[in-house]
């Protein structure tokens, strides 16, 4: 039977087009009621968002359309209480909306920098704080952060947009953690796919092997019943891999460290051999502590 949706509602944002668009499609494919929520014009409506909640309607599915910004809190509150109001329960959030500023660091006006953390994390925040209670309350959710591999690996002219995905990965990291009791699973995305986004930066040959559609299945997998948590998923032509933030094993220089041993030694401190992933950052202070032990 594979993975079903079915009474299960749905927000998606950034849902107008590219991947939240394909997101929307298959998570209404496999029943899900799907709040489909895109940045509308002055009237606050959507013409893109209305198109794919036409779509959705057309095979069968339920969807409602929604135009606030994900930086509004009052919209988004707005967005949540229609989705209530209309099924009267929250079960996926995806926060997927997303804007680009791109510039080397040098060229870069801190006001483009800001914006872009603006989107990305605090409209990422911003819809899971009004969800999250909801969540609570139900004993289940799941909840799923775009993040990217300019944050968890870099990309040049992308200093904004690299903070702001790696920035979403930390906070993940956490509510993962936090809620956990209440089931509620969070997990990040990593996509690379053809995307308005994107279309001035992949050539014409790879936006096919690129398409969203081929991102969303990973997408499904991250908010099924069954789905896990804290889990980095990259996807992309249809590949999919995990990444994960580890911690090396370390050295240890003593009670008085000296900077010109550590320069030295940093061979030892960065060596890959039996690094690990820590289930919370205490484990870093724990590592640290034992080994300041056992040099003594």
């Amino acid at each position: 039977m594979g993975i079903r949706l079915d009474g299960r509602v749905a927000i998606v944002t950034g849902a107008g087009g590219g991947l939240g668009r394909a997101h929307a499609l298959a998570l209404a494919a496999r029943g899900a009621k799907v709040v489909v929520n895109d940045l509308g014009g002055p009237d606050g409506v959507s013409a893109n968002a209305e198109a794919v909640v036409e779509e959705i309607r057309k095979a069968g599915g339920a969807a409602i359309a929604h135009g606030t910004s994900v930086t509004d809190e009052a919209g988004v509150e707005d967005m949540v209480a229609k989705a209530m109001t209309a099924w009267g329960r929250i079960d996926i959030l995806v926060n997927n909306a997303g804007i680009l500023r791109d510039k080397s660091f040098a060229k870069m006006d801190l006001a483009d920098f800001r914006l872009v953390l603006d989107v990305h994390l605090m409209g990422s925040a911003i819809c899971t704080k009004k969800v999250w209670e909801i969540m609570r309350a139900q004993n289940y959710g799941r909840i799923v952060m775009t993040t990217s591999s300019s944050g968890l690996y870099g990309n040049f002219g992308q200093s904004n947009y690299g903070a702001a995905k790696m920035a979403l990965v930390g906070l993940m990291q956490t509510l993962a953690l936090e809620g956990a009791k209440n089931d509620i699973r969070v997990n990040c995305l990593a996509p690379t796919a053809a995307t308005q986004m994107t279309e001035n930066i992949l050539p014409p040959e790879m936006l096919k092997l690129f398409a969203p559609e081929l991102v969303s299945p990973g997408l499904l997998a991250l908010v099924a019943e069954d789905a896990p948590t804290r889990t980095i998923l990259c996807a992309g032509a249809g590949t999919f891999a995990a990444a994960y933030v580890t911690l090396t094993q370390g050295a240890n220089f003593g009670a008085a460290p000296d900077a010109d041993a550590i320069a030295e030694g940093m061979a030892a401190v960065t060596d890959r051999t039996g690094e690990v992933v820590p289930e919370n950052g205490a484990l870093q202070s724990q590592m640290a502590l034992e080994k300041a032990m056992a040099g003594r």
